[in-house]
C-alpha cells in the first residue's frame, strides 16, 4: 500500500458514538515533522445497486433525506452490517427497497465517499437476470421509499433537474452510459 505523505497517528480522541456512524478527533505527525488534528467519521461502509430491469429501465427509489432536508432520487443502497460481506449487502438491499431478486452481481467498482473527513465506502454492483418477488419490498421499519423504472434518458434528465443529486447514482447513470455507447 502507497503511504506517500503518510500522517502518524499520535492520539485518537473519541467524540460521538452513534448507530450508523462515529466521529473521532485523531492527532497526527505530518511529512515535515509538525503536528495536526483530524475530525475523522467512520463508517461501516455501503453497496449501491445499478439494477436494469428486462425492459431496460433504471430501478430507482426516491427517499426523504434529512440532512439535505429533500427527498431524492437514488438507485438502492444500504450499509454494510457487521460481519456481513459487501455482495450478500447488495442482494439483501436489493430485495428490501425494491422486491426485485437478481440471478447475478458483479462488482463494477468501490470508492471512498468524503475521504477528506471520512472512511465510507462504497461498492457499487451490476445486478442482472432481475425477477420481482409477488410480495411487497421489506424495509426497515425506519425507512420510506417509492420504486421508480426509468430509462438511461430519464434519468439524464433527473440528473439535470437535480432529483438524482448524489454521487453513487451519477456514478450508476454514468457507468449505464459507457456501457451503451
Amino acid at each position: 500500500m502507497l503511504k506517500k505523505f503518510e500522517e502518524k497517528t499520535i492520539s485518537t480522541t473519541p467524540v460521538f458514538q452513534g448507530k450508523v456512524i462515529t466521529i473521532q478527533v485523531d492527532e497526527v505527525t505530518l511529512p515535515n515533522g509538525n503536528t495536526s488534528k483530524r475530525e475523522i467519521v467512520k463508517h461501516p461502509g455501503a453497496v449501491a445497486i445499478v439494477a436494469v430491469t428486462k425492459e431496460n429501465k433504471l430501478v430507482l427509489v426516491e427517499q426523504y433525506r434529512k440532512a439535505m432536508e429533500k427527498s431524492i432520487i437514488e438507485v438502492p443502497a444500504g450499509k454494510l452490517e457487521p460481519g456481513e460481506e459487501p455482495l450478500s449487502t447488495a442482494h439483501r438491499e436489493l430485495e428490501e427497497e425494491t422486491g426485485y431478486i437478481a440471478a447475478d452481481m458483479e462488482l463494477i467498482a468501490s470508492f471512498y465517499t468524503a475521504p477528506g473527513f471520512c472512511d465510507e465506502i462504497v461498492y457499487l454492483y451490476e445486478a442482472t437476470g432481475l425477477e420481482k418477488k409477488e410480495e411487497k419490498a421489506a424495509l426497515d421499519e425506519d425507512e420510506f421509499v417509492e420504486l421508480m423504472e426509468v430509462s438511461l434518458e430519464e434519468a439524464l434528465h433527473l440528473i439535470q433537474e437535480k432529483r438524482i443529486h448524489d454521487a453513487k447514482t451519477i456514478l450508476a447513470v454514468q457507468y449505464l452510459q459507457l456501457k451503451n455507447r
